[in-house]
C-alpha cells in the first residue's frame, strides 16, 4: 500500500470501508451472474441481487454486532442457495467476511461454535435444496472448507492481536518496574551521600567542640585555633549538603552553584579536617597513582571519609593510618586505627551500623569487595578493594556529566 493510500485509510476510514463493501457487492453480483449463466433451469435474477445487497449492507455493523451480522448473512446465503444458485466463494463473500470478523472479535469458543453452526446450516440447506449438478463437493465440501478457513484466519488474527497486546502490556510493566528500581537506587545513593556528609561533619564538629572544652583552660591559644576552624567545617558541610540535596532538584531548576563531587584529590583537606578534631592521620600511597573515573573517585573518597569518621568516634588512640595501594586492575584502600576499650566497638557484620552498611554498599555498587573487623593484635581495620574498570552497568553513570 502506497503512502497516499495509507494516509487516506487513516484519515478516512468510513470512505475506505464503503469502497471495500462496494467491491464486495460487485464480486457477489458477479457470483450471481456466473452461477445463473450455466444453470439448467431459469433463475430469477432480482432475488439474488436483492439478497446480495442486503448481505453487503449488513456488513456495516460487523464490528459492533458480529454475531447478528453473521446470522443475517448466513440467512441470505441459505436463501440464495434455496433459489438454486450455486454457493461459490464469490456468492458467499459477505458470509465469509462476517465469519472472519466474528472469529476475530469474539472469544475463541464463540467464534468456533458460530462457524460450526453456520457450516451445519449451509450444508443442511444444500442437501435439502440442491443446486444444479447435484454434486456433494459443491453442496457440502466447498461451503464447509471456505467457512472454516475464514474462521481459522479470523482466530489466528485474534490470537496475534492478543499476543501483541500482551507483549505491549508486559513491556509497559517492565519499563515501570525498571523505572521504580532506578528511583529506589537513586534514593539509596542520595541517602548514602546524606549519611556520609552529615555523619562526617557533625562528628568533626563534635570532636572539635570537645577539644575546645578540654583545652580552653589549659591551652587557650590552641582552643582558639580550633574555634577558628569550626566555620570551615560547617561551611564544608553546608556545601556538600547543598550539592547532595541538589540531586533532588527538577531538571529545570538552576544548579550552577552546586559544588562538584569530591574525590581523592581532596584527601589532604580531609586529613587536615580530622587533624583539627584531634585525629592524626598518616597517608601512604603504594604503586603508581592513576586517574579514576568520577564514580570510582567519589566512592573511594566517601569510604575513606566514613572510615576515618568511625575512627574519630570509636578510636582509643588519636592516630589512624590510611594506605592507598594502586595495582594494575584494582585500588585497595586500608584504614587502620585503635578501638576504644570504653566505647562500643564498631561491629563487622553486614547488617549492623549504618556507616559499615554505607561503605559496603558503595564498594559493592562499584564492583569491589569490603571487609571491616578487629585485628588480632588489637585495633580496627577497614579494607576495600575497588576495580579500576567499572562494571558495565556503571560505566554509563560514570560517563554522565
Amino acid at each position: 500500500m502506497s503512502t497516499s493510500w495509507r494516509h487516506r485509510a487513516v484519515t478516512r476510514p468510513k470512505a475506505l470501508d464503503g469502497a471495500l463493501l462496494v467491491l464486495l457487492f460487485a464480486a457477489t453480483v458477479t457470483g450471481v451472474l456466473v452461477t445463473r449463466a450455466p444453470a439448467s433451469g431459469p433463475l430469477t435474477l432480482w432475488p439474488g441481487l436483492a439478497l446480495s445487497a442486503l448481505s453487503c449492507a449488513a456488513l456495516n455493523r460487523r464490528r459492533s454486532h458480529p454475531l447478528t451480522v453473521l446470522a443475517v448473512t448466513a440467512l441470505c446465503t441459505i436463501a440464495v442457495g434455496a433459489l438454486g444458485y450455486l454457493l461459490t466463494p464469490l456468492l458467499m463473500g459477505p458470509l465469509l467476511v462476517a465469519q472472519y470478523e466474528t472469529s476475530l472479535r469474539t472469544p475463541r469458543r464463540t467464534g468456533w461454535n458460530s462457524a460450526l453452526i453456520v457450516t451445519g446450516c449451509v450444508v443442511v440447506s444444500g442437501l435439502l435444496f440442491p443446486s444444479f449438478l447435484h454434486s456433494v463437493i459443491f453442496t457440502v465440501v466447498n461451503p464447509t472448507a471456505w467457512i472454516l478457513l475464514c474462521a481459522a484466519l479470523g482466530g489466528y488474527r485474534r490470537v496475534r492481536r492478543e499476543y501483541a497486546v500482551a507483549r505491549a502490556e508486559h513491556a509497559d510493566r517492565q519499563r515501570e518496574e525498571e523505572a521504580r528500581h532506578r528511583v529506589v537506587q537513586e534514593r539509596m545513593r542520595i541517602a548514602r551521600e546524606l549519611h556520609d556528609v552529615v555523619a562526617h561533619h557533625l562528628t568533626l564538629a563534635d570532636a572539635q567542640a570537645g577539644a575546645v572544652k578540654h583545652l580552653l583552660r589549659t591551652r587557650p591559644d590552641q582552643a582558639q585555633e580550633i574555634i577558628d576552624r569550626l566555620p570551615e567545617t560547617t561551611a564544608a558541610a553546608l556545601r556538600e549538603l547543598k550539592a547532595t540535596v541538589g540531586l533532588l532538584r527538577h531538571e529545570g531548576d538552576p544548579a550552577d552553584d552546586l559544588a562538584p563531587a569530591p574525590g581523592l584529590d581532596r584527601l589532604p583537606d580531609l586529613v587536615d579536617s580530622f587533624a583539627a578534631a584531634g585525629l592524626r592521620v598518616g597517608v601512604t600511597v603504594d604503586g603508581e597513582r592513576r586517574p579514576l573515573t568520577p564514580v570510582l573517585d567519589l566512592t573511594a573518597y566517601r569510604i575513606l571519609q566514613e572510615a576515618l569518621t568511625n575512627a574519630t568516634k570509636h578510636g582509643a588512640g588519636r592516630t589512624a593510618e590510611v594506605r592507598l595501594a594502586f595495582a594494575p586492575r584494582r585500588l585497595t584502600l586500608t584504614v587502620t586505627n585503635d578501638t576504644a576499650a570504653d566505647r562500643t566497638p564498631v561491629p563487622s557484620g553486614p547488617g549492623s551500623g549504618f556507616g559499615l552498611i554505607s561503605m559496603r554498599e558503595r564498594a559493592t555498587s562499584a564492583g569491589g569487595t569490603f571487609h571491616a573487623g578487629h585485628r588480632p593484635r588489637g585495633g580496627f581495620q577497614v579494607v576495600c578493594a575497588l576495580p579500576l574498570d567499572l562494571p558495565p552497568d556503571r560505566r554509563d553513570e560514570s560517563a554522565a556529566p
